[in-house]
């Protein structure tokens, strides 16, 4: 059995989590930011696929488990002061934002508003059901 003993050198907040930012290896486009629990890292880690903790839903959320986005993670960094991941992944089927989008980071501030200026790729409905 492996050490855990990397776990340890990551600066955790109070609750116990880190965030992590997910970014496309193929082109370095940042696409999605979330949280991770050793839990999360540990599971990210040995199956190399994106798992982060869902602070909505107090519980572990396996990327891509209702949608099929998923994300193979093809390197796990940690940053200068121990306190954010980032992992370089893969991101299967193109989409990695719960709207259906290639990202999260879909809105541009212009002219003292919050503009829309990526498509939806695929209805969430269609990846999630009417919930």
């Amino acid at each position: 059995m492996t050490s855990d003993k990397w776990l340890e050198q990551v600066q955790w907040t109070a609750d116990g989590l880190v965030p992590a930012i997910a970014q496309e290896a193929s082109n370095g486009r940042v696409l999605m930011v979330a949280w991770m629990n050793r839990e999360a890292l540990r599971e990210t880690a040995a199956t190399c696929r994106g798992v982060y903790w869902s602070r909505s839903r107090q519980k572990l959320w396996r990327k891509g488990e209702e949608s099929g986005n998923v994300q193979m993670v093809r390197e796990i960094r940690l940053d200068c002061d121990n306190d954010v991941i980032l992992l370089q992944i893969e991101q299967v089927g193109g989409i990695a934002c719960h709207t259906g989008r290639a990202n999260c980071f879909f809105q541009v501030l212009q002219e003292g508003g919050w503009q829309i200026v990526d498509p939806v790729l695929k209805d969430p409905t269609q990846m999630y059901g009417s919930s």
